[in-house]
């Protein structure tokens, strides 16, 4: 989650603080709290579902080898991802307990993938193309 975080760093300060800080300059334009909190909160979610949805991970799960699925282990549906993504503030908001609950739960899982019907896998390690044979 730490290195996740360093990533979305990045995508904030590109789709959130460069336009913001636009506006602020050029017009003196700040907008409301609620507004720049669904901004983020838009943000983020487009990044975490585009990814889940093309190949099942994000930046960070492809350097830890994790991939999100469905329960059946098919790819997840997008109603799934985004469902995934929204229960997974109120898991982490309140002091954690959506992760907490892995401990207890008998497959490991986070509370937000139970309820969305997805859950994280070891992805098999991609292989690499072989060397050219010796003597070519």
């Amino acid at each position: 989650m730490l290195y996740e975080s360093l990533l979305l760093l990045g995508v904030l300060s590109v789709t959130f603080m460069l336009p913001h800080l636009a506006l602020g300059m050029a017009y003196g334009i700040v907008l409301p709290g609620p507004v720049l909190f669904v901004h983020v909160f838009a943000v983020i979610g487009i990044y975490f579902v585009w990814y889940w949805r093309h190949g099942g991970q994000t930046l960070a799960m492809q350097t830890w080898r994790l991939k999100i699925v469905g329960v059946d282990g098919n790819p997840p549906q997008l109603r799934q991802l985004i469902l995934r993504y929204v229960l997974s503030w109120p898991s982490l908001l309140f002091y954690g307990v959506g992760l907490l609950w892995a401990i207890f739960d008998r497959d490991r899982q986070f509370l937000h993938e139970r309820l969305s019907g997805t859950r994280i896998i070891f992805a098999p390690p991609t292989t690499a193309a072989k060397p050219p044979p010796a003597g070519t």
